[in-house]
């Protein structure tokens, strides 16, 4: 495992924007799939001991992800990623956005638009994520919730995930 990998994670309330910079140590193809493949996906994008369940997910521009994440108690939090924008092991875009079991939008509840990028350099793929919201109490109120630390979370589990992805 690689010891200087990159990873910041900054909070710029004039932009109201959160800037994820993550460094993974495997191919760009691998941590694309892991992003963009809904049996991936599910298998790391939720804090422990949480989990992720995706409905449905059609990986294209219009496209949208129904998923929720699932406490070890079944409850669950529904959201939706509306997918904006795909440019192939690149980039990808979406608005995210917290839903009911109906996939009806909750708009007391914070959404965001991410801008995800993706570039690789001798075997480390690094990730750079803009999660822009609309007004400032959004972004703060996702803070309060405790995004920092379950995003870190989460991220860190891809990395053991990849790791063992490369493995097999």
């Amino acid at each position: 495992m690689k010891n200087n990998l990159q990873f910041d994670f900054t909070v710029d309330k004039t932009t109201k924007t959160v800037f994820v910079n993550r460094d993974f140590a495997a191919g760009l193809s691998l941590v694309w799939d892991a992003f963009t493949r809904q049996e991936i996906l599910d298998q790391w994008w939720a804090p422990k001991p949480w989990v992720s369940k995706t409905k449905f997910m059609d990986f294209k521009v219009g496209g949208r992800r129904f998923y929720a994440m699932v406490s070890p108690e079944g409850q669950e939090h529904w959201s939706i990623q509306e997918f904006t924008s795909i440019n192939p092991t690149t980039n990808f875009k979406f608005f995210d956005a917290f839903t009911d079991k109906d996939e009806n939008i909750n708009t007391e509840m914070p959404s965001s638009d991410w801008d995800l990028n993706f570039s690789e350099q001798n075997g480390t793929t690094k990730v750079s994520i803009a999660i822009k919201h609309k007004a400032l109490a959004d972004l703060e109120k996702i803070i309060e919730m405790g995004f920092q630390g379950g995003f870190t979370m989460t991220l860190n589990y891809l990395e053991e995930l990849l790791q063992t992805l490369q493995q097999q």
